[in-house]
Order: C-alpha cells, then structure tokens, then sequence
C-alpha cells in the first residue's frame, strides 16, 4: 500500500461522516437549502486567501526547482483564476464582490486555516503537504463519489459536483498524493507519523467546515 492508502484508512472515519454529513448530502440530492450553501461559499472565499498563503509557504520550501515551480502556479491560479470563478459563482447565489470582500471568518475557518498557515510556516515541506493534501483529495473524492450518483436539478450544485469530480481536479489530487508519497518514502518512522497526524487534523477541519456551514457558525459572544 502506499502511504497515502495508509493515510486515508486511518482518516475514514472522519471521511466518511463527511459523505454523510446533510450538507453534503443535500448537495448530491438537490436538496439542500440554499441559505447554508451561501454560508459555505462565503467562508470557502475566506479560505481560499489563506489557502494561497500556504502555496506561497510551499514555494518557499520545496527542495526543487521544479516543485519551487507548481506551488508557484498553485498560487498564482488561486489569486487569479479560482478566486474569479468563485466571484463569479457567488453572483450565480446572489452574493455580491462586496459581500464576499466583507465576509469574517467564522470560528471554524478561523482555526481551520491559521492551522494550515501555521503548519506551512513552521513545519517542514512534507508537514505542508501532508495538512494540504485533504482539502485537494477530499474534496475531489466527494465530487467523484456525488457525480456517481448522478446530477441534481438543481444547477448551482451540479456545477459544484462537475467542477470537484472534473479531470483537472482529478489530476490536481492525484498530484497531491504522488507528492506525498514521494516525501514518505525518504522520511524517518517519525515523521511519517507526524504527517499522519497532520493529515488527520486537516480531515477533522475539513468536516468542521461543512458542519459550520450546516450550522451557520456563528461567534458566541
């Protein structure tokens, strides 16, 4: 087995009550309310920031020119391609640049993603691999796994469904878990556990993050 296949058998619990979760069911069926979904996107804006950041970090650390290269264009398609397609995607729900621009992170992306940064900053390369690699795989997973199950009527998430189980996101996934393995191989018994770690808390963020949205977190006091 790869060490990725180990990866993920170790986190199925936590996967698979992510398939379950009403979120992303309601998504898969076409039932979902829309009101939750708007709460996702907003807060997926937010991540998306962050999640440059930790390319950035990537591009910093990686060991070759070539991998200096990728997380480069990960960044750069982050802040100037996907992060448009998300404004693009809000306007189709009825939430404004401005409203995404003004969006706080709520509880859950706030902690979600100073993780990630924090890992990024102070870890190792394979320690930012490893709390990367969940949000690329798992969400492609879900997508493969909604799209098998055929589309909903309702646009707005088959264009959410089609865009995570697409080639590209395919191929982006699988990148994530080749360059994984691939810093597995070379690493001590150390710190393969301490990315399985990694990635386990980045698989329990990535199921928060539905839930909050489910919720509609919002700060207590």
């Amino acid at each position: 087995m790869a060490f990725t296949d180990d990866l993920r058998e170790t986190a199925d619990p936590v996967w698979e009550a992510i398939h379950d979760h009403p979120m992303v069911r309601g998504i898969g069926d076409g039932t979902l309310d829309e009101e939750p979904f708007r709460y996702w996107v907003r807060q997926d804006y937010v991540y998306l920031v962050e999640y440059g950041r930790v390319f950035a970090h990537g591009a910093a650390k990686a060991p070759t020119l070539e991998r200096i290269g990728t997380f480069a264009e990960l960044l750069d398609e982050t802040i100037n391609t996907e992060m448009d397609l998300h404004r693009s995607y809000a306007a189709d729900f009825g939430i404004s640049e401005e409203a995404l621009e003004a969006t706080e992170p709520s509880p859950t992306t706030r902690a979600y993603t100073d993780f990630l940064v924090r890992v990024a900053a102070t870890g190792t390369f394979g320690d930012l691999v490893a709390a990367l690699l969940p949000c690329m795989w798992g969400f492609n997973e879900t997508g493969n796994r909604l799209a098998e199950q055929g589309l909903p009527d309702h646009d707005g998430y088959a264009d959410w469904i089609e865009m995570y189980s697409s080639e590209d996101f395919t191929d982006l996934a699988a990148w994530c878990r080749d360059l994984m393995d691939d810093l597995a191989a070379d690493a001590s018994t150390a710190e393969r556990d301490r990315y399985e770690r990694l990635f386990v808390t980045s698989s329990r963020y990535e199921y928060m993050f539905w839930d909050a949205a489910w919720r509609q977190e919002v700060w207590p006091v």
